[in-house]
């Protein structure tokens, strides 16, 4: 069995790749039982977030496990094999292991010290164990890399200040805003007209971010206004106004800057709508949307410019110098934690060894308590039988400890397959193989 990981993320595909290889939580069990359908596949999960689409798997064979998962991946993307490899990876056993745990941590990130990355490992971790996708294997190895991310944040300080993709989106605007007129920086937000469509975690995120740069007022539109009142509600101390998506158009043509984060599958905004408002001022459109919601025309308008995730780039670049070198520091964890699961991977070959001397031991144990009781008469009562045989089980457990210890024990995979053949020889475990 292999441990493979097949995927794209924002360091190998362009968002236009990234956002038809969105996988919905609606459509990830669906996917999970095509993924498990194939015969080479053991256990699967899958990752999707705006900026990768992971799938890990516990396999066969690792190398058509691998096509399989990709053949799928081009499947649902309806993207021909050919144009989607180039941006495609996949790792195996140690390096996907590491992959998972580095992705856990915050370390693959665009934004080095993203939080809700690790969220969203328990999220896959969750949907994987809800739709009977995942099994001990993957399980543990999920945990596991829980337990890592966890741990980087905890004795690391990667995780301060770090900024998510929605607080990048916001220093964007702040970045554009300041070079418009000259400033090389963050300017405030104050004097902007803010526009947030959508009313999910990633505008509740945008929100706290935009209130944090001077932002006091905005308008929320959402195509349920009453999920956007219940998010006002959050922000008292924020002017916000409530409004549907029938009144987007009009909201975009008072306003200066526009957020966008929804689960529309689709642009929601393009150029033929942009052309429609009739704009006698400039617009900057911010799309944080996979799949984007603002269609790539717009930036034709003479009044538009806009920005999606690969934009945020040039922000995230002006905050990484310091986080690169607490990095060093949280990959030394992380590989501590691959260690530790790599041990119990390996520990798992000894089983069958253990099950079949235990089970030869019992069968001995059961037959000379047997012959021993046979012989003690009418006169040995139930009380006595039950001594003698919890007495027999005692000493085929105290038998059983050291051995047992040794194989599980913390060893290079050479050193336990050389102890277990020793114990398969010594107690006959196995059949002699027999010459023709």
């Amino acid at each position: 069995m292999h441990i493979v990981v097949v995927g794209l993320s924002h360091r190998t595909a362009p968002v236009e790749v990234r956002e038809k290889l969105s996988i919905t939580d609606q459509s990830i069990p669906e996917s999970l039982k095509t993924l498990k359908s194939f015969s080479e596949v053991l256990e699967v999960c899958i990752l999707s977030t705006c900026n990768r689409l992971e799938i890990y798997a516990l396999v066969k064979d690792k190398n058509i496990g691998i096509s399989s998962i990709k053949e799928f991946i081009a499947n649902y993307s309806r993207l021909d094999l050919k144009e989607l490899d180039p941006h495609l990876f996949d790792f195996k056993q140690e390096e996907a292991v590491l992959h998972l745990m580095k992705v856990s941590a915050g370390l693959d990130s665009l934004v080095l010290g993203e939080g809700q990355i690790l969220s969203q490992v328990k999220k896959m971790m969750r949907l994987g164990q809800d739709n009977q996708a995942t099994g001990p294997i993957l399980n543990r190895l999920l945990s596991q890399s829980i337990s890592a991310g966890k741990k980087v944040r905890s004795e690391t300080n990667l995780g301060t200040g770090a900024v998510s993709i929605s607080s990048a989106a916001v220093e964007l605007a702040q970045l554009k805003i300041g070079q418009e007129n000259g400033i090389d920086g963050f300017v405030s937000l104050k004097s902007e007209k803010v526009l947030v469509v959508g009313a999910g975690r990633m505008s509740r995120l945008l929100i706290t971010h935009l209130k944090s740069k001077g932002c006091n007022k905005l308008i929320l539109v959402n195509r349920n206004v009453d999920r956007a009142f219940n998010l006002a509600g959050d922000f008292p101390d924020i002017e916000i106004s409530c409004k549907s998506f029938k009144e987007l158009d009009q909201n975009i043509s008072i306003s200066t800057l526009v957020f966008t984060s929804t689960a529309s599958e689709e642009p929601i905004i393009d150029l033929a709508r942009v052309d429609k408002i009739n704009l006698t001022k400039h617009l900057k459109f911010i799309d944080i949307g996979v799949p984007r919601n603002i269609s790539n025309d717009v930036k034709e308008h003479d009044f538009v410019e806009s920005f999606d995730v690969d934009d945020l780039q040039e922000v995230v670049s002006r905050n990484q110098e310091f986080r690169q070198k607490i990095a060093k520091q949280a990959e030394l964890l992380v590989k501590e934690e691959r260690s530790v699961f790599l041990e119990w991977w390996a520990s798992l070959e000894a089983v069958p060894v253990i099950n079949k001397l235990r089970s030869d031991l019992e069968l001995i144990r059961k037959e000379e308590l047997q012959k021993a009781l046979s012989r003690m008469g009418p006169d040995f009562s139930a009380r006595e039988r039950k001594v003698v045989d919890a007495l027999t089980k005692g000493i085929i457990n105290k038998i059983l400890h050291t051995p047992v210890t040794k194989l599980r024990s913390p060893q290079s995979r050479e050193e336990r397959q050389a102890s277990l053949k020793t114990v398969e020889k010594l107690f006959s475990l196995v059949e002699d193989d027999k010459n023709d």
